[in-house]
């Protein structure tokens, strides 16, 4: 595949950009090689400055929902944009993502708009401090939350890509209240608030971790998390930034039916644009400035052309049959590449969750991010820069996950499938 204007703009980005890129895992440094550059995306396909086509399952990692450049999206980006980009002021879009949030989150009777998942969560954690009365936080080895200094702690995402979970320039009292468990141990959990009685604000988790790969809570796990943190006094926060919308109409807690105290959001409310928000119980969410004493600000926050192409995504999910379309499309790759991984004789743990996927190159389950840290990373290489030469564009690190649009379509699934199973039998 010629890449030769990627490789020019690769090395004049070194020039004025550290490591060539805006965000770490984008760099390719953990499957080699140079990242190439896009000019255009439609549908489910991406084309690069070399003009190559691409079959796309990282989405802009999770908010193409419906596929890049929508015309729904891009009509109400357009749209908006002619009455203002920005105003610092209350806008009525953003009442109407609000109100939609809420209706469709049981648990969120209010809501908050951040620019970013990372200010979402921070805040989340912030409220559910000033809520509790108390400082420590658990989070699970292996979910990321955002470059957040007190929760950099195993986290996942480009931390476990390049091996340096925790980052340098956070001071370890930032994170001495940050206790870091195994997910999917029910004991650990029960250890931690033994030996922390009365101590513990809340747990903040990804119900579905997808910044490790992607693996699936136990049977049980997450109702377990939710009556520990009642009977203690804690707060539940669900991570619902990339799950949020995706896995269901209302997130990972509707399709597991879990009702979290708090909850964060961002990727699909944004349809490509930056965007985040936090919400959960009315006298929870009432603590925040102007009201209470909890504070958090932004500019941005609930900016117009946001809201706009964050409304539009959501009406097209819930206008058709999109879920529906997500799950069967799910379970088509599902079946496919475990096909594929079979007839090659590779061990492969293919993990799906709705629209939802992770490839491990490992013989054992892969229940938490100890699990994940066992598959071949070597053989990912090998698979990764097979598929892409073949235009099929799989995230480029073992330790994230994949996502399906409404505008893939079964020959989408059924070329990837064949590439896959290709591919699989030189490894």
């Amino acid at each position: 595949m010629n890449r030769v204007q990627s490789e020019k703009l690769c090395a004049e980005a070194l020039k004025y950009i550290p490591g060539g890129v805006n965000s770490p895992v984008r760099a390719f440094r953990a499957v080699g090689g140079n990242p190439f550059f896009v000019n255009r995306a439609s549908g489910s396909k991406i084309w690069d400055v070399d003009g190559n086509e691409l079959i796309d399952y990282v989405l802009t990692w999770g908010p193409a929902i419906l596929g890049h450049a929508h015309p729904k999206i891009i009509a109400a980006v357009k749209a908006a944009a002619e009455l203002g980009t920005s105003f610092g002021i209350p806008n009525p879009l953003e009442v109407t993502m609000a109100k939609l949030i809420c209706e469709l989150v049981p648990s969120v009777q209010k809501v908050r708009m951040t620019s970013s998942g990372t200010e979402a969560c921070m805040s989340a954690i912030r409220l559910a401090r000033g809520f509790t009365r108390r400082d420590k936080i658990i989070k699970f080895d292996g979910c990321y939350h955002g470059h957040v200094d007190s929760l950099l702690v195993r986290a996942g995402s480009g931390a476990l890509t390049f091996g340096h979970p925790d980052s340098a320039g956070v001071p370890a009292a930032f994170t001495q209240h940050t206790i870091v468990l195994p997910y999917n141990d029910v004991e650990a959990v029960k250890a931690a608030f033994a030996a922390n009685k009365n101590q513990i604000a809340g747990i903040i988790i990804e119900p579905v971790p997808g910044n490790a790969g992607l693996y699936l809570p136990k049977p049980g796990y997450l109702e377990f998390l939710s009556e520990i943190t009642k009977a203690d006094g804690a707060l539940l926060i669900f991570d619902e930034v990339m799950t949020g919308f995706r896995l269901a109409r209302g997130g990972a807690q509707e399709r597991f039916r879990i009702t979290p105290d708090l909850s964060t959001f961002g990727k699909v409310i944004g349809g490509g644009l930056p965007v985040g928000a936090f919400g959960g119980r009315a006298e929870i969410m009432d603590l925040l400035a102007p009201l209470g004493p909890v504070y958090q600000a932004g500019t941005l926050s609930g900016n117009p052309i946001a809201m706009a192409a964050g409304l539009a995504n959501l009406q097209e999910l819930l206008d058709g049959g999109a879920y529906c379309k997500l799950e069967e499309l799910g379970e088509q790759l599902e079946a496919g590449m475990k096909d594929a991984a079979k007839s090659a004789k590779i061990p492969v743990q293919f993990n799906v969750c709705g629209s939802m996927f992770c490839s491990y190159f490992t013989s054992a389950p892969v229940h938490n991010v100890a699990d994940a840290m066992k598959s071949d990373r070597e053989r990912f290489k090998k698979f990764f820069h097979g598929m892409l030469d073949a235009g099929i564009y799989f995230a480029p690190s073992q330790f994230e996950s994949g996502f399906i649009s409404t505008a893939h379509t079964t020959a989408d699934i059924e070329k990837t499938v064949r590439t896959a199973a290709k591919v699989m039998r030189t490894l």
